[in-house]
């Protein structure tokens, strides 16, 4: 969804669960940041997913900047229920550092 709305430095993660080949990728380009858009869930699984992935770039070197959305779900959720492009960019805007 994200592609699809115009936002094209973007990949999906498993949670935390990327490789050290994920991570070099993510590395290889200094000043880079990393937006984290994972899931508002409830138990608040994706919310910790977020700050422990955060938590990985900053200690190989990648500055990373947690995503929140106004309502629970993840950004294709979002997309869905009818959000823009723009709604989205005002999203990364708002974004903070771990």
């Amino acid at each position: 969804m994200l592609w699809q709305a115009g936002f094209r430095n973007t990949t999906c993660a498993l949670g935390t669960h990327l490789s050290s080949l994920h991570i070099a990728e993510l590395c290889g380009q200094p000043g880079r940041c990393v937006y984290i858009a994972f899931d508002e869930d409830e138990n608040q699984a994706g919310q910790q997913a977020s700050h422990l992935l955060a938590q990985r770039l900053a200690n190989a070197g990648v500055a990373a900047r947690i995503v929140r959305l106004p309502f629970a779900g993840d950004p294709s959720n979002y997309f869905l229920a009818g959000a823009t492009a723009a709604d989205f960019a005002h999203c990364l805007q708002e974004a903070r550092p771990l």
